[in-house]
């Protein structure tokens, strides 16, 4: 008798060739996270920049030793070999390359923040519709498995509650040269400043807590710094539900470094104080209060919060390319559609930053949310 044929393996996955547009500094921390994936995920097959050489050095200094450089971002958009392009140019610059790119056939992952306004993310999303190309922004900090734990205990009814108050806190003391000289300063480059800086995390974080339900009304905090060109240094906002629900956050270039959220519920309190980026990179904690009480007379609280840590063997932009690469390799073979999610969730970021810019802009007036 013959032996039974041995079972075919299933090939490898061919993984997803990026092109990274733009040799920001941002660039260098995804390069990273794209040379950490396992095989079969995701590579960089080229880089480019307004000078060949730029790109050139980047790869070198990078690593990435199997790209290509291009002197121009069109070239690396008309580069056949690229799948998916990364593009961490000005804000300014997106909606023509990130439309640019999406009109190419390729998938797009965007710096945040994202756009200048929602009508601009809308040309991006729609060029990203109209090509069949998923969409992804880079907020690393959603992709972290520390994040699906919290939202484990935030959703749990019985030892949380719910979502009554959201307090956040993102910033860090910048240098006087990055006050001078730093993109996120000018204003023909990022002119939306700290707000479309770490304000985007503090709104994410915010509307995370509440699983995406936008607020009914926001209203900036008066006195927000700027700059002698306009552009914002540090402000706030407090917003509203129709349901009595609230958040306050802050966003500042002129504090220490701080990425702290607090979620009141009904029932618990969750605190995390190194939300945007870990203290370490592969390990994250957050303490839970649940059902506190004082131990009579008034000397103490009774259950004492709890610590719970979370531990990856990826950091959180290495988890982020990858989920990322996962749903442009389902695209691209098995026939499946981009998912809906991701774009949905950046515009309700984006419409909340446009309110909060809005209320700065009329003197801390109250504004209304699109929905």
């Amino acid at each position: 008798m013959s032996a039974p044929a041995a079972p075919v393996q299933p090939a490898p996955p061919r993984p997803v060739r990026f092109g990274i547009l733009g040799c920001a500094d941002i660039a260098r921390k995804v390069s990273r996270a794209l040379l950490m994936l396992p095989p079969g995920a995701a590579t960089v097959a080229a880089v480019g920049s307004r000078s060949e050489d730029k790109a050139r050095r980047f790869i070198a200094e990078t690593g990435l030793p199997a790209a290509r450089p291009h002197g121009s971002y069109e070239s690396l958009l008309g580069d056949p070999d690229v799948e998916a392009v990364y593009l961490p140019l000005p804000t300014s610059l997106h909606v023509p390359w990130a439309t640019a790119a999406a009109a190419r056939g390729k998938h797009l992952l965007l710096e945040k923040p994202t756009a200048l306004c929602a009508a601009d993310l809308d040309a991006i999303l729609a060029a990203c519709d109209a090509s069949g190309v998923q969409f992804m922004d880079t907020t690393m900090w959603i992709h972290n498995p520390r994040t699906a734990k919290m939202r484990e205990i935030v959703a749990d009814k019985d030892a949380f509650g719910d979502v009554r108050v959201i307090h956040s806190m993102c910033g860090f003391r910048a240098s006087e040269y990055f006050l001078q000289n730093d993109i996120r300063v000018k204003p023909d480059l990022d002119a939306l400043g700290v707000l479309g800086d770490v304000g985007w995390y503090s709104i994410r974080s915010i509307l995370w807590a509440v699983e995406y339900e936008l607020p009914e009304t926001v209203i900036a905090h008066r006195h927000p710094v700027k700059n002698q060109a306009g552009v914002i240094l540090a402000c706030g906002a407090t917003l509203y539900w129709a349901d009595g629900k609230t958040a306050t956050f802050n966003c500042s270039f002129l504090t220490n470094l701080a990425f702290d959220v607090t979620v009141y519920g009904t029932h618990g309190t969750l605190h995390v104080t190194d939300l945007v980026i870990p203290y370490e990179e592969k390990y994250g904690e957050f303490s839970v209060a649940s059902k506190s009480n004082f131990v009579k007379p008034t000397i103490g609280w009774d259950p004492l919060p709890c610590k719970h840590v979370v531990t990856t063997d990826l950091p959180q932009e290495a988890l982020m390319v990858q989920e990322f690469s996962r749903l442009v390799q389902n695209i691209r073979d098995a026939g499946g559609r981009p998912e809906g999610k991701w774009p949905a969730i950046t515009r309700k970021t984006q419409v909340v930053l446009d309110a909060v810019k809005a209320s700065i802009d009329k003197g801390s007036e109250p504004v209304e949310v699109a929905s």
